[in-house]
């Protein structure tokens, strides 16, 4: 087995594609958050979270600047209708590339109250943003513009931006960060990444069944990652948790089993599934954006 690759678990080898191997593709970020794939034209755009710009690569044209500044544009996904929605931590905000290229705020308050900062984001099937909002783009000085924390907590959001209705869905972790459904839509796996400057704090995914599609009950632990904590994380057509983590991506059966890790030079901080099959994982770590191709797809759409 290539020595990027620890096994935990014999199931882990079904998911690998023999003689695959880890490639960097670009290395032009100060710090590369976000990755999504699109696949009209085979490319990857992903946040240069910390260096306030929006990247994109491909094979033909290489790495080039789509947004500078970029407002700490974080976490990126798109919507039903093929457009570009994304957490920026420096308006405090959930924004959309429209048709004409022109960005749109979608929501920025909660019940009166300015968000912390955005950080990560998923579409369901239903259309609704379901995003994290921690206080990062406050906290930090290379997240954000700063400011003051309106919100009581930090609080995983879903949006409808048909109706403009917002709730906070989950309100009983300390840092959510990254976010992903169960290829049925009937779990949600959140990540909490405290410990990163909360000593002490939880470096774990959690895991909530979801309820009538709009709410969630029964949170619980679904793997503590260690080393560092988990950021980003997606999840493939067997249920299978991909996450990051300090030196590699994880990878967790959906009982909660490790299978195995990616090891990765730069410690990951997001990832996603690309590929016209799905079947190629992109990975944002450091200055860097890594991929490999796999023996299995990912769930999201398009």
């Amino acid at each position: 087995m290539a020595e990027f690759i620890e096994i935990y678990n014999e199931r882990f080898h079904s998911l690998l594609r023999p003689g695959a191997s880890l490639q960097k593709i670009a290395n032009n970020a100060v710090h590369s958050e976000g990755p999504v794939y699109f696949y009209e034209d085979d490319s990857v755009v992903w946040s240069d979270a910390h260096g306030n710009r929006l990247l994109r690569w491909s094979a033909d044209d290489g790495v080039s600047i789509l947004r500078d500044p970029s407002d700490y544009q974080s976490g990126n996904y798109r919507d039903q209708e093929g457009r570009l929605v994304a957490c920026s931590s420096g308006n405090r905000a959930i924004i959309r590339r429209e048709y004409d290229g022109q960005w749109r705020v979608l929501v920025d308050s909660y019940q009166g109250k300015r968000l912390n900062s955005p950080n990560d984001l998923v579409v369901k099937s239903d259309g609704t943003i379901w995003f994290t909002d921690p206080p990062y783009g406050i906290t930090q000085p290379d997240q954000g513009y700063g400011g003051k924390q309106e919100q009581p907590g930090s609080f995983v959001y879903r949006f409808d931006p048909a109706t403009d209705e917002i709730d906070a869905v989950v309100t009983d972790m300390v840092r959510p960060n990254g976010l992903a459904f169960s290829p049925d839509e009937q779990l949600l796996y959140v990540s909490d990444t405290a410990a990163f400057n909360i000593p002490q704090g939880p470096h774990h995914i959690r895991v909530y069944e979801v309820v009538n599609g709009r709410h969630v009950t029964n949170g619980r632990v679904f793997a503590v990652i260690d080393p560092g904590q988990p950021d980003g994380l997606r999840v493939d057509e067997h249920g299978n948790v991909f996450t990051s983590s300090q030196d590699s991506v994880q990878v967790y059966a959906p009982d909660g089993t490790r299978l195995g890790k990616i090891l990765v030079p730069e410690t990951c901080a997001n990832l996603t599934f690309g590929g016209q099959e799905r079947d190629r994982l992109l990975i944002a770590a450091g200055k860097s954006l890594y991929a490999i191709d796999l023996n299995t797809h990912g769930v999201q759409q398009p």
